[in-house]
């Protein structure tokens, strides 16, 4: 399938900013499953520092301010080719060894919430695959999907305290319960055709677990299925924090407003 995707941020500042920076992972490489046809990213209130593939291989742009700048716009826009491999990644490709994803991070600590939604989940499985879409199946149980209960610092174990949360929520619990269980697993975030809709409000996070034989397949708790060629995978890493799609900082007072433009479209 080709998609085509148009993704626009823009911050608006009550006051000009002094200095400030972003940090995008934006841009999606060629995957297993994936091949990107073109991709441009464009910036108006600022300027490309430097780019650069970090630790997690994925690719980081960094993006500076213009002095006094009191509206800043990033812009990216590009066509995507995938196939659907039944959400199969494939073999472990990284400067990372697999038992780092083992790791527990704040946002994705184990507590007693993790732990009963393992035991909900039992031992009598035949295979690892069945096992790990019995856990996706009983997160989404627990933690309902609904917009307005969490924030992106909502740790594992408070999104499912409030028994409901988004697609990073129910990552970060997935990643958490497959750690806990002894998966290598990490959380993933990219873009997402939807069938009834081209206008999205942000980009789409799922999780994935390193199996047997099969290598890194991916779940994705909130929509109940493993990725399929609707799926354009950007960046990857031990939880949100090494995936958001844009970070930084600026100086000066003021509030900000951030809008958020994103069409995803075959």
């Amino acid at each position: 399938m080709l998609l085509t995707i148009s993704h626009t941020t823009t911050y608006r500042y009550d006051e000009s900013v002094p200095y400030g920076v972003q940090q995008l992972r934006l841009t999606p490489k060629p995957y297993h499953g994936q091949k990107v046809i073109r991709w441009e990213t464009t910036v108006e209130g600022g300027h490309q520092e430097l780019e650069y593939e970090d630790h997690n291989l994925n690719r980081v742009q960094l993006i500076k301010v213009f002095p006094h700048q009191k509206e800043l716009i990033i812009r990216c826009e590009g066509e995507v080719e995938t196939v659907d491999r039944n959400g199969i990644v494939g073999a472990h490709i990284s400067h990372i060894p697999l038992w780092l994803y083992q790791r527990s991070t704040k946002l994705t600590k184990c507590g007693s919430g993790v732990k009963k939604i393992i035991k909900s989940v039992g031992d009598e499985f035949s295979d690892e695959l069945s096992k790990l879409h019995t856990l996706s199946a009983k997160i989404h149980a627990a933690v309902s999907y609904n917009t307005g209960n969490t924030i992106v610092n909502t740790t594992a174990e408070q999104a499912i305290e409030a028994g409901a949360g988004v697609c990073q929520d129910h990552s970060h619990i997935f990643v958490s319960a497959a750690r806990k269980m002894g998966f290598a697993a990490r959380y993933i975030s990219g873009y997402l055709m939807m069938d009834d809709r081209i206008e999205q409000d942000a980009t789409h996070a799922w999780a994935e677990a390193y199996i047997t034989g099969l290598g890194w397949v991916g779940f994705d708790v909130s929509n109940q299925i493993s990725p399929d060629h609707r799926y354009v995978r950007v960046a990857s890493g031990l939880d949100y924090r090494d995936c958001a799609p844009i970070t930084g900082l600026r100086l000066g007072s003021g509030n900000e407003d951030l809008i958020v433009s994103l069409q995803v479209q075959q």
